[in-house]
């Protein structure tokens, strides 16, 4: 298939995260694609895109209150990804983790959905909890999710293929949507860019690394590092800053956000990498499996793929946030970094290669053409 004949869709381009990296992906694989989106800032474009993408009218609305935010034109998305010109195209993949399936509404080509998440926040009540700003705020959320899940209901029976990043995902595909016929490709993995280095000795420290925001949990591995007093390195930085300070016991170390090289370091150094919270898949464990450390993860989400037992790392039992704190605790105090093998680690992360993503999404996408 030409790839000129191909529409690539993402939700909306204003800041770079995983599901960009995912849409730069894409766009390597198929460079002569036509990339879409409702709105876009230079910032938030992959350097990956071979063109500026292609916007809507929206874009003019987000231009005028000065991309200061996105979501006060969040109520006008569906109907500009409605609005989108995608005639003309032999297949469209779309990008999808609140609004993007609507594209289905503006195309008659095969539609296939690379599902991140169907939109969490619009289905799990806990994830709004003092989002909303105030009793306003908190309903124009409220109003908007009802309005997120009757579009992502409308769009499912539409999509020629759904596309989920991981297994958990799939389940709420099928749990919200009513569609038990998800496929799982992973995301890609930058593991070119973290690799092992096996002359780099262990140090006497773990380390929870990312962006420090309520959902990821972050305050978990605070409590349970002090619990455990054992040495705890926070890499990132985030709104839950504050927060997990005022929890830190004296051998935590706050760095903020860290350089890359600064960041593989750690990686290579740490006795085990931590994911605390539930992620729909967790880029930041496989990156840390990619340079041959373990993970200590909760035996929920996105870890229940990418984190193998007694091979990659450990999984914690789930439960109330003090069970989970003492299960953290104790393994952290009882876990050794000389029980797992950094080849085995490292080969199992490259399973989660870029190369690995762009195969399977051709695969895809031939199979619907």
């Amino acid at each position: 298939m030409p790839d000129d004949r191909l529409a690539l869709v993402h939700e909306r381009f204003t800041e770079i995260a995983g599901s960009e990296h995912v849409m730069e992906q894409l766009a390597i694989h198929w460079p002569s694609a036509e990339v879409f989106a409702p709105i876009a800032r230079p910032e938030g474009v992959p350097a990956g895109l071979s063109r500026p993408p292609h916007t809507t009218w929206l874009n003019g609305v987000y231009n005028a209150i000065g991309q200061r935010s996105y979501a006060p034109v969040l109520p006008m998305v569906p109907l500009a990804f409605r609005r989108m010109r995608l005639q003309n195209y032999d297949a469209v993949v779309v990008s999808h983790h609140a609004f993007a399936t609507q594209a289905v509404f503006a195309t008659d080509a095969p539609v296939i959905a690379y599902v991140h998440s169907p939109a969490r926040w619009a289905w799990d009540p806990e994830l709004r909890a003092g989002e909303g700003g105030g009793k306003a705020g908190a309903a124009v959320l409220t109003a908007l999710s009802a309005v997120a899940r009757r579009c992502e209901v409308s769009a499912a029976p539409k999509l020629t293929t759904v596309v989920a990043n991981s297994s958990a995902v799939a389940q709420r595909i099928a749990d919200w949507w009513g569609r038990d016929d998800a496929l799982v490709v992973h995301p890609p993995v930058d593991t070119d860019g973290f690799t092992p280095d096996t002359s780099v000795e262990r140090e006497d420290f773990f380390l929870l690394a990312g962006r420090l925001v309520p959902y990821k949990r972050p305050d978990i591995a605070v409590r349970a590092a002090a619990a455990a007093d054992v040495p705890l390195v926070v890499a990132g930085d985030g709104r839950a800053m504050d927060a997990c300070r005022a929890l830190a016991g004296p051998k935590t170390t706050f760095l903020g956000r860290v350089s890359h090289e600064e960041l593989l370091a750690l990686h290579r150094r740490a006795r085990a990498l931590l994911m605390p919270g539930i992620e729909d898949f967790g880029i930041v464990p496989v990156e840390s499996m990619a340079t041959g450390t373990p993970v200590i993860a909760l035996g929920a989400g996105g870890a229940i793929d990418t984190v193998v037992p007694g091979k990659t790392g450990l999984l914690v039992a789930t439960g109330s946030d003090d069970a989970v704190v003492d299960s953290f605790a104790t393994a952290m105090r009882t876990f050794s970094p000389a029980e797992y093998d950094r080849s085995e680690i490292r080969s199992w992360a490259e399973g989660f290669s870029r190369d690995h993503f762009r195969s399977r999404m051709q695969e895809v996408v031939d199979a619907v053409l």
